[in-house]
C-alpha cells in the first residue's frame, strides 16, 4: 500500500509539471470552455456504414494509448463506450504530434478524422486533430485490475464509472426503469404532485426519522419518512389518483437492503380497495419489466422469476399455517405462543395475537417467498393507518408484496375513519412513550383533514430501489446508488 501511494505521489508530481509546462506555453486545457462534437463511439461502430470514410468530431477519456514511433494508437471513451484512434506524426505534424505523445492516460481529448476500419478489422478513427481540453491529474486504476474495492468503487464512484464501465449501464437502466414507472401512472390518469420533505411530524411510516433544526422558526424538524399523509390530504382535497416519487429518510439500519436515504414512489387512488393495488402493482411491475427487459421472465442472482401477472395472493394467517403450521384460526394464546416458541419465533411475553401473527410470518416466512407473493390481512397492531376488515376486526386490509425473499412494497384500504385513526394514533404515542423510536406521532391536522372526509382510498408505496436492484440483478442497493451514504474515512 505504502509503495502504491509513493508510486502515485510521483505520477502526481510529474503530471502536475506537465500542467505547468502547458500554462507557460499558453495551453492550459483548463481554460477551453466548450468543443465541438457531432458524433459518438458506439454510434461510429453501430453505424459503421453511414459513417465510413467521413469525418467525425468526438470527445472523451483517453483510457489507452500505445506510441509506436511515427504513429500511436489510443481509445478514447466517451458516454456510450469506446472507439480505437489511430494518431500520426505525418498527419498531425511533429509539434502537434509530440503534444499527444505527452498526454497521459485519464486526459480529455477532443478529435477529428475519418472513420475506417484496421486492418485487424477494428473501426476507428483516423485523427488528423487531436486536442487536449482537460488534464488528468491522478491516474486510473491499472488497466488489468480495474477498480475492485467496493468500498473504495462506492467513495469515488466517479472513477468507479471510468474503469468499470458495466457500472453505468445499470444506471441507465435505473433512469429507464423511473421513465416507465411514471409513464404507466400518467397513461392511467394519475397526477404526479410534490410534498414537503422537511416534516414537523414524522408521519406516514413507523421509522425513526432523522431531526434537523430551523433556525428561523427556531424549531426542530424532520425529514420525511414517507409522504402519505400528505398525499392523502390531496385525496380529501378532490383529487382521485395521486403519485410522489422521491426520497425519504430513515435514521436506520444499513445493510445490502436498507440506506439512510432512498427513493420510493407512493400513489393513492380514490374508490378502490387494496385488491384493486394488488392489480396496479401487477400492472406497474409488468409494463416497467417489458419496457427495460423485453419480458416478464428474469433471473436475479441466479434465481428464475416471473412476473407474469396474476401472483400468487395468501393471506398472512394462511401463510404462517402454510409455511409454519401453527393456525391462527384459532384465539387461544397461550397455545399459539408455545407452538410459535417451538418453532424458533422470538416475541414479547405480553404479545398480543395479533402481534405475535406477525412475528411468525415476519421471521420465518419472508425469507421462503422467492416467486411474487401478496400476502394479505395484516394485525391491526402493525398497520395503524390501514382500515379494519369488516369480516375480522382484529385484522386490516393491508397487504405486502415479496420477491426474492424481500419486501417490495406495502398497500393498504386506507383507513378513513377519522375516530379510529385518532385512537390508533393514541395506541402509536403510548408505545413511543415507552421508547419504541419508530412508532408514530400524533397528527391533528391529519384528523382535521379526515373529518371532512376521505372517500374509500387505496394507496401504495412501492421501493424504487428494490425495483431496480431486480431488473438490474443487483445484490446490493448500494450498487444502484450513485452515491450511497458512507461512513467517512477515519471515523
Amino acid at each position: 500500500m505504502e509503495e502504491q501511494q509513493q508510486n502515485t505521489a510521483e505520477i502526481v508530481k510529474v503530471r502536475r509539471e506537465k500542467l505547468a509546462k502547458l500554462v507557460e506555453e499558453g495551453r492550459n486545457p483548463f481554460e477551453i470552455v466548450r468543443y465541438d462534437k457531432d458524433a459518438y463511439a458506439q454510434d461510429v461502430k453501430d453505424k459503421y456504414a453511414e459513417y465510413e470514410d467521413k469525418t467525425v468530431s468526438l470527445a472523451g477519456r483517453m483510457i489507452s494509448k500505445r506510441v509506436m514511433g511515427k504513429a500511436s494508437f489510443a481509445h478514447l471513451l466517451d458516454c456510450t463506450g469506446s472507439i480505437q484512434l489511430y494518431v500520426s506524426r505525418d498527419d498531425l505534424g511533429d509539434e502537434a504530434y509530440a503534444a499527444f505523445k505527452k498526454t497521459d492516460i485519464g486526459d480529455i481529448i477532443g478529435v477529428k478524422g475519418k472513420v475506417f476500419t484496421t486492418k485487424m478489422g477494428e473501426i476507428s478513427v483516423h485523427c488528423n486533430s487531436v486536442e487536449l481540453l482537460s488534464k488528468s491529474l491522478l491516474p486510473l486504476p491499472e488497466k488489468f485490475h480495474g477498480l475492485k474495492d467496493a468500498d473504495l468503487r462506492y467513495r469515488q464512484r466517479y472513477v468507479d464509472l471510468i474503469a468499470n464501465p458495466e457500472v453505468k449501464q445499470v444506471f441507465v437502466t435505473r433512469s429507464r426503469i423511473v421513465t416507465a414507472i411514471r409513464s404507466y401512472l400518467d397513461s392511467q390518469g394519475f397526477v404526479e404532485v410534490e410534498t414537503p420533505i422537511l416534516n414537523t411530524i414524522a408521519g406516514g411510516a413507523s421509522a425513526r426519522p432523522f431531526i434537523t433544526h430551523h433556525n428561523t422558526l427556531d424549531i426542530d424538524m424532520y425529514m420525511r419518512i414517507a409522504p402519505e399523509l400528505y398525499l392523502k390530504r390531496l385525496i380529501v382535497g378532490g383529487f382521485e389518483k395521486v403519485y410522489e416519487l422521491g426520497r425519504m429518510f430513515r435514521n436506520e439500519g444499513m445493510d445490502t437492503k436498507h440506506n439512510p436515504e432512498f427513493t420510493m414512489i407512493e400513489m393513492y387512488q380514490a374508490y378502490t380497495d387494496y385488491h384493486g393495488m394488488m392489480d396496479l402493482v401487477e400492472h406497474i411491475f409488468e409494463y416497467v419489466a417489458k419496457t427495460v427487459k423485453g419480458t416478464t421472465k428474469i433471473t436475479y442472482q441466479g434465481q428464475d422469476v416471473d412476473l407474469t401477472p396474476p401472483w400468487r395472493r395468501l393471506s398472512m394467517i394462511d401463510a404462517v399455517k402454510e409455511y409454519l403450521g401453527i393456525d391462527f384460526g384459532s384465539d387461544d394464546i397461550p397455545a399459539l405462543k408455545a407452538a410459535a416458541k417451538a418453532k424458533g419465533v422470538e416475541f414479547d411475553d405480553d404479545a398480543s395475537w395479533g402481534k405475535l401473527l406477525y412475528e411468525c410470518f415476519d421471521q420465518k416466512i419472508e425469507e421462503r417467498l422467492v416467486q411474487p407473493t401478496f400476502v394479505y390481512d395484516y394485525p391491526v397492531e402493525v398497520s395503524p393507518l390501514a382500515k379494519r376488515k369488516a369480516s375480522d376486526k382484529r385484522l386490516t386490509e393491508r397487504f405486502e408484496f415479496f420477491i426474492t425473499a424481500r419486501e417490495m412494497g406495502n398497500a393498504f384500504s386506507e383507513l378513513n375513519d377519522p375516530l379510529d385513526q385518532k385512537e390508533r394514533f393514541l395506541a402509536q404515542v403510548k408505545q413511543r412513550e415507552k421508547g419504541d423510536e419508530e412508532a408514530q406521532m400524533m397528527d391533528e391536522d391529519y384528523i382535521n383533514a379526515l373529518m371532512y372526509g376521505l372517500p374509500p382510498t387505496g394507496g401504495l408505496g412501492i421501493g424504487v430501489d428494490r425495483l431496480v436492484m431486480l431488473l438490474t440483478d443487483q445484490a446490493s442497493i448500494r450498487d444502484v446508488l450513485l452515491f450511497p451514504t458512507m461512513k467517512p474515512i477515519g471515523k
